[in-house]
């Protein structure tokens, strides 16, 4: 991923970049052009930290139907020369996935985009498999040509041909181009791709998968270290261990103990992650050797494979090890917050305190953290370890205001209604018009009623046809209660 420039939380520019549901309720209190700006710089400079979990095109599609938003900017930025140049899906994805959503909430000028940007544009994919679901069968049909067009008639332009249909997300658009006899060029053309889709996917059923090991525990922790040595490397140490679940045996121990301690990196990390799998005695210490060896691949194997065990010779090491300052700390910690008691609530805000400190709202390894003071903090009223997690209510708060990340903000919003008694009269309200469908979820059951704003956006979001099936049905449960929590 990469590191977007996310403006200050108290800035309406930051508001939306975070997807925040304060966002809109400023933004329709702003001046007009203020709120145009800010908006449209979200959507055509892409602020997700990660756009593969977390959801924005909707949030912005409804705020640009709010404010009746012209689309002047969009189109200038997806029919940029840019785009053909060097055609980018983080670049136009966030942008056409709005129009999508604006198109499916009746914007004619939304739709007549992604048609153009589809026969046209560089990252096209994305525009047809938009249209896919908002357009009718005949613009559909009429686009055929102008797509297929891109493919040459020649072997490699077949190939690609074949590829784009394989990798499209909605079939939707190459059945009806298969099957219609106004361009029966095009038809044929299809339907050889998707013949030749077929046969592909059959010829792979009959090769093997790529290089495979010898039958032995040497072969095996040979063949990981072999993949670094390849161009480009390839890391196999994960593979090779589930590998030697089926050719290790009670004789091969030394072996692999010797290599978990002292062998070369892809073969110690195999090694590592077999022998922890395996529940072996010296698990543990093989991990805290592994974990200061200073050798990248050797910690991460250490750190995954603790973070896997639950049981009670492993939480009690990781009681011991929480106070720790370094990584095998911080894994400590979330094997605590994962699986730990009421008691350890005070080492995982602890170390929530201190990765925040430390790393901002940003910091790896938080959600973990999160969730587990929130697990806390559910128990039962009184107890040491809803105490303790109550406790975290400050930096939970702060941690929804400020992160970049719309996942992680869920998260605290619902640690936050386990250990924040304010929180349906505070937060809660804000999130009916957050950005992801799980935050808006939990709003729709805890946000006080008393503002007359609340009974009203839940009436808006149970009316919305482009709102998540989950959302509409806490949202009409919530009605049909007469707006009281549950």
């Amino acid at each position: 991923m990469f590191d977007p420039d996310i403006a200050p939380s108290g800035t309406l520019l930051g508001l939306l970049q975070r997807g925040r549901g304060d966002g809109p309720l400023h933004a329709l209190a702003a001046p007009r052009a203020e709120a145009l700006a800010a908006l449209e710089q979200c959507v055509l400079s892409d602020p997700r930290l990660d756009w593969r979990v977390e959801s924005r095109s909707l949030y912005y599609a409804r705020l640009y139907s709010d404010l009746e938003g012209p689309l002047d900017g969009i189109e200038q930025h997806l029919f940029h020369p840019d785009d053909l140049l060097v055609p980018d899906e983080h670049r136009s994805a966030l942008a056409l996935s709005v129009l999508g959503h604006l198109a499916g909430y009746g914007r004619r000028d939304a739709l007549r985009l992604l048609r153009r940007y589809a026969a046209t544009g560089g990252s096209w994919e994305w525009a047809l498999d938009e249209l896919a679901v908002h357009d009718g069968e005949g613009a559909l049909r009429a686009l055929g040509p102008s797509v297929v067009a891109r493919f040459p008639r020649t072997a490699e332009g077949d190939a690609e041909l074949a590829r784009a249909l394989r990798e499209s997300y909605e079939p939707r658009p190459w059945q009806l181009w298969a099957e219609d006899g106004a361009h029966p060029d095009t038809a044929q053309r299809v339907r050889r791709a998707q013949e030749q889709v077929s046969f592909d996917r059959w010829q792979r059923q009959l090769r093997p998968g790529g290089p495979t090991p010898g039958w032995s525990v040497a072969a095996v922790l040979d063949w990981a270290q072999e993949g670094l040595a390849g161009h480009p490397a390839v890391e196999r140490d994960q593979p090779a261990a589930r590998c030697l679940a089926a050719v290790a045996g009670g004789e091969d121990r030394p072996v692999l103990l010797d290599t978990a301690l002292h062998g070369p990196s892809a073969a110690r990390a195999a090694a590592l992650r077999h022998l922890t799998d395996r529940r072996d005695p010296r698990r543990l210490e093989l991990i805290e050797a592994a974990a200061a060896s200073g050798d990248e691949r050797v910690e991460r194997a250490a750190l995954e494979s603790f973070e896997r065990l639950r049981d009670d010779e492993a939480l009690t090491r990781a009681r011991a090890w929480a106070v720790r300052t370094d990584a095998l700390g911080a894994a400590a910690a979330r094997t605590l917050a994962r699986h730990g008691v009421p008691q350890d609530a005070g080492l995982v805000l602890a170390a929530l305190r201190r990765i925040v400190q430390t790393g901002g709202a940003d910091a790896d390894g938080l959600d973990a953290l999160v969730e587990g003071a929130g697990r806390l903090a559910a128990g039962t009223p009184g107890d040491e370890g809803q105490i303790t997690a109550c406790r975290a209510a400050p930096v939970l708060r702060y941690l929804y205001r400020e992160t970049s990340s719309s996942q992680l903000r869920g998260l605290a919003a619902r640690a936050l209604a386990a250990a924040d008694p304010g929180f349906g009269a505070g937060f809660a309200v804000e999130c009916l018009w957050d950005c992801e469908e799980s935050t808006r979820e939990l709003a729709a059951h805890r946000a006080a009623s008393g503002d007359v704003k609340v009974l009203a956006q839940l009436r808006r979001l149970a009316a919305d046809p482009a709102e998540e099936a989950e959302v509409q049905t806490a949202v009409r449960g919530r009605l049909s209660s007469g707006g009281s929590t549950r």
